[in-house]
């Protein structure tokens, strides 16, 4: 009798062995598990996710490229960003997005985003006007005439998007909107906040139209070229300059900070601090600074973030951020303590204390940190044809992170007969 019952229990457990063998098998379980967080491996997520699907409209070349080529006869229907551009390029996120969804590549695999032509089989819905642009092009003061163009094309925009069913569906919530310079889309700003708005920071972005939740925070395209040959047998000792900062020092709200530390670090002889301009000369100058120089001070401008910190990173320069309220591009999948040095505005002002403290990094350290920049540079890049791992990519990875919460909140509202019901207990 004992010996009938271990063999049933032996031939039980072989059986269930055998069905689980079967079953996991062939579940997937990458779907399965997707909603938990994993450690970041950009090659895993890559072959597991297909590109997001993405709707662009389309809009009048008014609202993006006839800025670019004025609408010359026989422009080409995407015409390249032009070269003397200044510091408009800095802002030129819109072009480099729109541009990585007009690319007709073979591999779609390599890209984040794809275009699809069927709303209805879209993930999320591209929006392309260039509002960084429309502000420079229009209006190049607060109070110039010209900005009433700008402020029109914002009036017409927002018009077209309330007509659309997939604009009333979700309230504009699955909307990608960039709105990278921080004067851009600013007389209709609150009439799109509830898109996933695409921007440099938070700066001058009240919190009813912007925040980390749902926005996408975007590196400035570099002005500077990148440091492609930096194989210098010992850059420690070939960097002779320990600090280095070049562009204006006379600012507005927290970029007050750049006058004083101009007092601060005068008389170190391995610091150079200089007001300047940005010219084609000038950039050349500082791009020259930048990679003879170990670290590279990136103070609050007129908002916390600026293009000097991207300029640093291409050029292989450790970032010294100084600012309280700076937020980070990709900071969800990258750890800028890795390659970055960060003071506090009242530490960066306490005389000698941030240079003494630069000064005692062991060369170790800093050329660990230079390691890893020259392995993540390639994360700032704005390119076309865009390339696997690069700016525009990892912006619409970003926007895919947002994604989720996007569609919750866009269900809920639509079957809620009291909003935000738990606000009111």
């Amino acid at each position: 009798m004992m010996a009938a019952k271990a063999v049933s229990t032996l031939v039980f457990i072989l059986v269930l062995l055998v069905s689980f063998s079967l079953y996991f098998s062939t579940l997937d379980l990458q779907s399965h598990f997707s909603s938990f967080s994993l450690p970041f491996s950009p090659s895993l997520c890559r072959s597991a996710l297909a590109p997001l699907r993405v709707y662009m409209y389309d809009l009048p070349r008014r609202f993006n490229f006839e800025m670019i080529d004025h609408g010359r006869p026989g422009s080409p229907f995407m015409p390249s960003w032009p070269r003397n551009s200044g510091l408009k390029r800095q802002h030129s996120v819109e072009y480099w997005m729109m541009a990585s969804l007009l690319y007709k590549g073979n591999d779609d695999t390599e890209m984040e985003a794809v275009r699809v032509m069927d709303p209805e089989t879209a993930d999320t819905f591209f929006v392309p006007f260039f509002s960084s642009l429309s502000f420079n092009t229009h209006g190049h003061n607060m109070t110039d005439p010209e900005t009433e163009v700008d402020r029109q094309l914002q009036i017409e925009l927002f018009s077209f998007l309330r007509k659309s069913e997939y604009w009333k569906q979700s309230m504009g919530r699955d909307h990608v909107i960039p709105m990278h310079h921080p004067n851009a889309f600013r007389f209709l700003r609150d009439q799109v906040n509830t898109s996933i708005l695409i921007v440099a920071d938070f700066g001058r972005l009240p919190k009813n139209v912007s925040n980390l939740g749902k926005d996408v925070v975007a590196p400035y395209v570099h002005v500077v070229d990148t440091f492609l040959d930096d194989n210098s047998t010992d850059p420690f000792e070939s960097r002779r300059t320990l600090l280095f900062f070049r562009g204006r020092t006379v600012r507005k709200d927290e970029g007050i900070v750049r006058a004083k530390l101009a007092k601060i670090l005068v008389g170190h002889e391995d610091v150079h601090y200089e007001n300047s301009f940005a010219t084609g000369d000038g950039i050349k100058v500082s791009s020259k600074g930048m990679r003879s120089s170990k670290f590279c001070l990136h103070p609050a401008g007129d908002t916390p973030s600026s293009c000097r910190l991207f300029d640093a990173i291409v050029s292989h320069c450790v970032p010294v951020i100084v600012s309280d309220r700076i937020e980070l591009p990709y900071e969800n999948e990258l750890d800028y303590e890795d390659f970055s040095i960060f003071f506090s505005v009242e530490e960066a002002l306490r005389p000698n204390y941030m240079v003494n403290k630069l000064r005692e990094i062991p060369k170790e350290r800093w050329l660990d940190m230079w390691r890893k920049l020259k392995n993540i540079s390639h994360h700032y890049e704005f390119q076309y044809p865009p390339k696997k791992e690069d700016a525009v990519n990892m912006l619409w990875r970003q926007v895919r992170h947002k994604l989720p919460a996007v569609k919750l909140a866009a269900h809920r509202r639509r079957r809620l007969k009291i909003p935000d019901w738990w606000k009111r207990r």
